[in-house]
């Protein structure tokens, strides 16, 4: 009686394989005329031939990569001795226990079969290596280049040979190539997910630091700044994940400059990574950025217009003096004015081009558009013809209204209110109510020209306090915004940003910088903590300030522009600076420098 070698049982019950015991021959000696696997005992040279066997079996072991190589190419026979039937196809294993059969059956046959000692090791070579191995017969070692070749084979119906033992046949019967293959592939898919958990699972071995409760690790690598963290994460794949955690980099976000949280800790991004906002904040702290141009406008003088005035009313209807231009963003678009027109570009997906065509173009204005905000899907613009007006966003519905005896210098919308400043200096309050379009409902009389508005967040409508002492003559502010209902800036002629705080003291600013060059700033920009941009009326540069310094960080002269152009308005991303001068708009992109 011969039983199946150890873990045969459990390979062919995976590939649907039927092993049993050998039965006895009919024919003792001769085994001829048997049924098909069967042998005789073994007898006369069985001793030498089986140690021969054990031998060839053992160095098979020791070379897995090849046993399984031919184990997945193994194949079985029907018959006895030399005069048998081929069996029917296998795959893998299937040989495996049907050769350890037949090897241990015994030589009887061998003397007239025609088998030999030899062909019965060299059938049976690579199959005891998939039957003894186990688990490795389906590891990794499974080359793609041998799962292909079987499955030529298969397509080709090529007639499986005889594995041949020393005294007897091997026989095994496969319930489906199919199911094989499928598990084959799915224990495959089975690895590549077990190696991707291995990668972000923690390491096995190394510091007792590494096995603490993730709180623990969070707490304490808190403490760490930037560059350490960097160094961590260069260890292995799980710090290396772990270390990205956002609660890790806040701490180091709200200390960095332009990286999306205000001076109150909120996430203005909560989309973008804090890691990637930190990376991106380094390149605003050193300077280096790449400069572009977005957009190019010209507009013709005024002696040239004389010529053909009713072409130039379709055109351009702007005066002698250069065109002021105002801009606005919202999500992946750009509100730019060019002459008495509003035009809407796209973005790119780079952030730092435009699609020339632009979506809409919003007119109404005789004269050049001084200002405009958006609010509530309207564009609500101030224009130098005395005349305000709304436009909605995603239509075709236009209205103007006479506002002011003088241009329009500014404007403000928020929380259904409009409020206008202008030349005769004189602030009225608007509704942006459709039925009560163009009512004034209050008038507030000033000393000077009213160049910039903003609307308090507290929305009160009334006038709470006047802001500062003893300026000199001409020091008029030109661009004013707030960060909080009582923290604001402003910038002016007198060359200063300064930061007001209405809670401490409405007649002395909490803290100043002053323009280096002794430049008006005609606009500021700020990310709501750290960072400030202001804009130049020389040599059109911007300079880049941080609060807690006084002097300024870096300063970009923006080149092929005229000498003598401002930068009118500013914008900021945490990306991009966008610059809007007399005939260029620019571009400052601090993620690709």
């Amino acid at each position: 009686m011969v039983s199946p070698p150890p873990g045969a049982a459990a390979v062919a019950a995976r590939v649907g394989l039927r092993v049993g015991p050998a039965p006895r021959p009919l024919m003792g000696s001769q085994g001829r005329s048997g049924p098909p696997g069967n042998g005789g005992p073994g007898e006369g040279e069985g001793g030498e031939a089986r140690k021969l066997q054990e031998g060839r079996v053992a160095r098979g072991k020791r070379r897995k990569g090849k046993g399984k190589g031919k184990a997945s190419a193994g194949q079985g026979g029907r018959g006895s001795g030399a005069e048998g039937k081929p069996g029917p196809q296998t795959v893998k294993e299937a040989a495996g226990p049907g050769a350890e059969a037949g090897a241990r059956a015994g030589p009887r046959e061998e003397a007239e079969g025609g088998g030999s000692v030899e062909e019965g090791a060299r059938g049976i070579k690579g199959d005891k290596g998939s039957a003894g191995t186990g688990k490795e017969a389906q590891g990794k070692e499974y080359g793609k280049k041998e799962e292909w070749r079987v499955r030529a084979r298969r397509r080709e119906g090529v007639r499986p040979g005889r594995a041949q033992g020393r005294g007897g046949q091997a026989w095994a019967d496969i319930a489906g190539t199919g199911a094989a293959m499928a598990a084959a592939a799915g224990e495959e898919e089975e690895e590549e997910e077990e190696a991707a958990r291995e990668s972000a699972a923690r390491p096995a071995a190394g510091p007792a630091l590494w096995r603490l409760p993730e709180e623990l690790l969070l707490l304490i690598c808190s403490y760490l700044d930037m560059r350490a963290l960097g160094r961590l994460a260069q260890v292995c794949r799980w710090l290396r994940r772990f270390t990205s955690c956002d609660l890790l980099w806040r701490r180091i976000a709200r200390a960095s400059l332009n990286s999306g949280f205000t001076r109150l800790g909120t996430d203005l991004m909560t989309s973008v990574p804090v890691k990637e906002r930190v990376k991106v904040s380094q390149n605003w702290r050193l300077g280096r950025c790449r400069e572009g141009i977005l957009l190019k406008w010209r507009c013709r003088n005024l002696k040239k217009k004389k010529i053909l005035k009713k072409k130039i009313k379709l055109t351009c209807n702007s005066t002698t003096q250069s065109q002021m231009p105002w801009m606005q963003l919202e999500d992946d678009s750009l509100y730019i004015s060019q002459a008495n027109f509003i035009l809407a570009y796209q973005f790119r997906p780079d952030g730092a081009s435009l699609n020339r065509r632009p979506l809409g173009v919003f007119a109404g204005h005789d004269e050049d558009v001084c200002h405009f905000v958006l609010a509530n899907s309207h564009i609500v613009s101030a224009g130098g013809d005395g005349k305000i007006g709304i436009h909605k966003i995603h239509s075709t519905f236009t209205v103007k209204y006479s506002a002011h005896e003088q241009e329009v210098n500014c404007v403000d919308c928020k929380g259904g209110i409009i409020v206008s400043g202008s030349r005769d200096r004189t602030a009225k309050v608007w509704p942006l109510a459709s039925g009560r379009l163009g009512q004034c409902l209050h008038t507030i009389q000033t000393e000077d020209r009213v160049w910039s508005i903003a609307i308090s967040p507290l929305l009160s409508g009334q006038l709470m306090t006047h802001l500062g002492s003893d300026f000199p003559p001409g020091a008029g502010v030109l661009d004013v915004m707030y960060e909080s209902p009582f923290t604001l800036l402003s910038c002016g002629y007198d060359t200063y940003v300064r930061y007001w705080d209405l809670r401490t003291s409405v007649r002395k600013c909490v803290m100043e910088w002053e323009e280096p060059h002794d430049s008006t700033l005609y606009c500021l920009q700020t990310d709501g903590n750290h960072l400030l941009a202001t804009g130049s009326s020389y040599y059109g540069v911007v300079r880049l300030w941080d609060r807690r310094q006084r002097a300024c960080l870096h300063a970009f002269p923006l080149t092929s522009t005229p000498l003598s152009s401002p930068v009118y308005c500013l914008r900021l991303t945490t990306k991009h600076l966008y610059a809007a001068l007399s005939y260029n708009l620019h571009v400052l992109d601090f993620q690709n420098p």
